[in-house]
């Protein structure tokens, strides 16, 4: 897969680099190269960054900042079995359980919620830094609701750092979770009083709890852009760039005509 130039792998975090320094220089910059690709497309373009981590995991599968990266190009591709089995393979490299609730959150990806919930009660948990205690919680919550337990979920986000007034990496996601799970109880009011805690902690818009809030209040929006595109068109439809007569566009212009008549 073609690789702009710009890209030289330096870019990747220095400890990635360090595990790659085991491969001879120039495959270890390919695979570097690749690397930097996944992390630039994983967000935008899930199937893309596949392709990137795929070519990685073939030059270098033994190499666990590999595997792991794969495991995360899978996952933003829903492709939840072969993510899994990355993730394992990662862990098995490392010893390190910071991967535990992304696997478990695979297993809700399979339709496994029972196993995500069994995950969430593991030992493992124990083990993990705040962060990953509270993305533990939103799976372990996922799960109730995939599980129809809607009342469950909600006392499963309620926690010590639901309650805190500190703002965390993660703060605005578990406010979310919350937010939604009660609205999904019917507890309307809750709800938006949560959504709009969620929109004080979102400093980075990882949510969409304004246009939640937003909803809830009634309030619609009217994109600007879209609205000058229709004028666009009303104006090209009376001109020699109109749509052609068959085309899918002609078409909806002639009904619209035949409309008019009637």
């Amino acid at each position: 897969m073609p690789i702009p130039e710009e890209v030289t792998g330096e870019e990747i975090d220095k400890d990635v680099r360090q595990e790659l320094q085991s491969l001879p220089k120039t495959l270890a910059d390919d695979v570097a190269r690749n690397l930097v690709m996944v992390a630039r497309l994983i967000d935008e373009d899930p199937e893309g960054a596949y392709g990137y981590s795929r070519v990685a995991l073939r030059l270098a599968s033994r190499v666990a900042a590999v595997r792991e990266a794969a495991g995360f190009a899978a996952y933003a591709s829903q492709k939840y079995s072969e993510a899994l089995a990355e993730f394992r393979a990662a862990r098995r490299m490392t010893g390190n359980v910071d991967l535990w609730p992304v696997m478990a959150d695979c297993e809700r990806g399979l339709g496994r919620p029972e196993k995500a919930l069994d995950m969430a009660g593991a030992p493992e948990v124990h083990k993990l830094d705040k962060a990953g205690q509270v993305e533990m919680r939103l799976v372990a919550a996922g799960a109730r609701r995939d599980m129809g337990q809607l009342d469950a979920a909600i006392v499963t986000l309620q926690s010590p750092e639901l309650a805190s007034n500190s703002v965390q990496a993660w703060t605005a996601r578990l406010r979310y979770a919350y937010a939604d799970a009660l609205l999904a109880v019917g507890r309307e009011a809750e709800a938006r009083e949560w959504f709009a805690k969620a929109v004080e902690a979102d400093r980075d818009g990882s949510t969409d709890a304004s246009d939640r809030l937003a909803e809830l209040d009634g309030v619609e929006f009217t994109d600007a852009l879209d609205e000058t595109e229709g004028d666009d068109a009303k104006d090209g439809a009376e001109g020699p760039s109109a749509a052609a007569p068959g085309s899918e566009a002609g078409v909806e212009a002639e009904d619209e005509v035949e409309d008019d008549k009637d």
